[in-house]
């Protein structure tokens, strides 16, 4: 074997220790904590959590003043927060909220065009 096919051959057995250990290591870190309590109450809290992140982004940009804009914004803000209290489905809340919002806002850029 030359010199040249050993590099190749030591690259690639590098590589494969390197990609099977970065595939195996998370596995091996699951164990310990499946029983974390800081785990239950993330998994919990965080959907709420990302939820808000969510509405505070669509927000950010919208223009108070202009009513014909905030109407989409407020509807579809408040059909995701009153799907998420009745039936307790993000996903349903955040699907139901979008297709509010985009078909509003679709109905007043062709109204308004």
């Amino acid at each position: 074997m030359s010199a040249e096919h050993s590099y190749l051959l030591a690259g690639i057995l590098i590589s494969a220790a390197i990609t099977w250990a970065m595939r195996a290591v998370p596995f091996g870190m699951l164990a310990p904590l499946r029983d974390s309590e800081l785990l239950a109450y993330l998994g919990a809290r965080m959907p709420v959590g990302i939820m808000l992140i969510l509405a505070l982004y669509t927000v950010r940009d919208v223009n108070p003043v202009e009513v014909m804009h905030l109407g989409p914004t407020v509807l579809g803000i408040g059909i995701t927060v009153a799907l998420q209290l009745w039936r307790g489905s993000a996903t349903l809340s955040i699907f139901s909220g979008t297709a509010v919002y985009v078909a509003l806002s679709s109905a007043v850029a062709a109204w308004g065009a």
